[in-house]
């Protein structure tokens, strides 16, 4: 058997990275298995280093983040090598013995097989947002627009609120070069969205630090268009007062 023995004790299946360079991971937790995706050589150096789930937080070793297609995919790689040395080693057995004489009998053994174990292929999913981790510079893609970075942990709520100051401080300097209708245009357009930013980021700060909170199931009515109602419910839930670090 000697094809199968040069397989090893192991196979290796190597997983590639899309067109994009992203190996898809999927959260090992049952409560979440969120899909989202790497770009395996951006972010932290080192080994044995662990993922997070970007949606859930979960960390674990990366090679409890494969995804159930890889997993698939990769057995059926395994399978089909095992097939095909099995199938190459009782070739060599193959023989055949031709009668002799008038009532000789012969004999012989082939060896065929219908087809071979079919290969499960597969295509990493197309996500809403690639991001850069502002901490640790991991490239990762994700489902929506806030997220945990799988490499350092950080949650990158803070990040997004920046680049949403930065579109909302263009608009306002555009707004000072325009005519004045469009200028006020522009400006309530900018305080809209500076009130949705500020909304969303408290939102999602509440909500990626529920496991601090007194009472997690109340988070979701927290509204931060209402600074005053907001800080009394913040304080409520986890103790701590907003208005305390800001100056009067």
């Amino acid at each position: 058997m000697d094809h199968l023995r040069r397989l090893g004790k192991g196979i290796s299946v190597p997983i590639e990275p899309d067109a994009e360079g992203f190996t898809g991971r999927e959260c090992p937790d049952p409560d979440c298995q969120g899909y989202f995706k790497v770009e395996f050589g951006t972010g932290l150096e080192g080994t044995g280093l662990p993922c997070h789930c970007p949606y859930c937080g979960y960390a674990a070793p990366h090679d409890e983040f494969w995804t159930r297609e890889q997993l698939e995919y990769a057995k059926s790689v395994a399978l089909r090598r095992v097939s095909d040395a099995v199938h190459k080693d009782l070739k060599k057995l193959e023989f055949e013995h031709k009668p002799r004489g008038g009532f000789g009998i012969g004999f012989s053994m082939k060896v065929n097989r219908s087809r071979r174990p079919p290969i499960h292929r597969y295509r990493e999913k197309l996500l809403e947002t690639d991001l850069v981790c502002g901490n640790c510079t991991l490239r990762y893609s994700v489902y929506g627009v806030f997220a945990f970075c799988p490499d350092c942990g950080v949650h990158n709520s803070l990040q997004i609120f920046h680049k949403n100051l930065d579109v909302i401080e263009k608009m306002l300097d555009l707004a000072a070069e325009t005519d004045q209708e469009l200028g006020q245009r522009l400006i309530e357009n900018a305080l809209e969205d500076c009130v949705s930013a500020f909304d969303g980021f408290g939102r999602e700060l509440c909500r990626a630090h529920a496991d601090k909170s007194s009472n997690p199931a109340k988070l979701g009515r927290i509204s931060f268009q209402n600074l005053d109602r907001a800080r009394s419910r913040v304080l409520e839930a986890f103790g701590v007062d907003l208005s305390a670090s800001v100056a009067s």
